[in-house]
């Protein structure tokens, strides 16, 4: 019995191992299949997986540039921090005056009726704070100073009368003025953190890359109709605020809007302006519209009727005209269409050309 029982013994572990054997020799099939008909799949999958990580790690990278480039951009100096009662009065004052010019100085305005309905903070956001906004963070520091437009040494006062002349398409305050004192205390007092001489970071108005094209006015409308109308309307006239006082969404051409001597009416300039302002909501960290729409954008609403003003005393030396500017004579050969339209590389070329010759002929005088 003891012999008999050791065979099946034996019998049972010889069949284990056979079927241990099959099977295993099953699955090295299967697995040998699945490598030969999936491998370009699993090969796929760790490259995607790879190039997604490698994505991860270039956005990041991005991202820490960008929030170390916006750690440098201008702040204002904070106008709470004033000892002063009477210079901190006279601040806030100030910056009342520029976020709601309208209220003290536009048509029904409670102090003099000399501007349109707009008000500075509709060009310079956030009360001239605004990093790329058009903001004054160098307006303090670089005034007084030559401007190649009116051909004179500049100061304050004649900055901003500009605006009040051109922006608000109004008349000029003197210099006595309390409206006047009080909105140059206040672009002085927020921008006294910079030095002098010094431009601060993220100040004014980005400068946007010429386009290889002409910006084109009907694809702008398009893109207006889309992304600007909301607010601007689709005429382009804005929303007034319900005490009719002034723009909750300012007009961007019309008889409201600023006139033909604004410094907005230059296509780069508004093109840059729009760029990390518009639509509502954009930032320098966040844009919603790229290079091409805004440059675009900005041809259509400078293609359409606003107010004109005498620029006849502008850019006394024509050849210090910028390449946008739209109304000639010119030093080049280029057009009135081209020189407000684009392309600009090749003006943009020449003029670099004609400012080199005249270093050029300056140095062997």
């Amino acid at each position: 019995m003891i012999p008999e029982k050791h065979n099946i013994v034996q019998f049972k572990f010889l069949v284990k191992r056979l079927i241990y054997l099959f099977t295993t020799a099953i699955l090295l099939v299967i697995s040998l299949f699945l490598v030969l008909f999936f491998n370009s799949s699993i090969t796929s999958w760790f490259k995607n997986s790879d190039t997604d990580l490698d994505s991860l790690y270039i956005e990041a990278q991005k991202k820490v540039v960008l929030q170390n480039e916006m750690a440098k951009f201008w702040k204002p100096a904070d106008i709470n921090l004033i000892i002063d009662s009477t210079l901190k009065q006279e601040v806030a004052y100030g910056k009342d005056l520029i976020a709601h010019t309208a209220k003290y100085l536009g048509p029904n305005g409670s102090v003099k009726q000399i501007s349109n309905v707009m008000n500075c903070n509709n060009c310079h956001l956030d009360a001239g704070t605004k990093p790329w906004g058009n903001n004054y963070g160098s307006v303090y520091s670089m005034y007084p100073k030559m401007r190649a437009r009116s051909g004179q040494v500049e100061d304050l006062y004649k900055r901003v009368n500009d605006c009040m002349e051109r922006s608000l398409n109004g008349q000029p305050l003197k210099e006595n003025e309390r409206e006047m004192k009080a909105m140059i205390a206040y672009i002085e007092y927020i921008g006294s953190n910079v030095p002098k001489g010094k431009e601060a970071n993220a100040s004014g108005i980005y400068e946007l890359e010429y386009l290889d094209r002409a910006a084109d006015p009907v694809k702008g409308k398009a893109l207006y109709d889309a992304k600007c109308a909301s607010c601007h309307q689709v005429n382009g006239q804005g929303i007034l605020a319900e005490d009719k006082k002034e723009y909750t969404y300012p007009p961007l051409w019309g008889k409201n809007s600023y006139n033909s001597g604004a410094g907005l009416f230059r296509i780069s300039r508004f093109a840059g302006y729009i760029k990390y302002n518009m639509p509502l909501g954009a930032t320098y960290e966040n844009p919603q519209l790229s290079d091409e729409e805004s440059w675009d954008i900005a041809a259509y609403v400078e293609s359409l009727n606003r107010r004109s003003k005498d620029l006849s005393q502008d850019w006394p030396k024509i050849a210090k005209k910028p390449v946008d500017h739209p109304f000639g004579p010119y030093s080049d050969k280029y057009s009135e269409i081209q020189h407000k339209y684009g392309p600009f590389k090749p003006i943009n070329k020449e003029k670099k050309k004609m400012e080199e010759a005249e270093e050029k002929l300056k140095s062997k005088t």
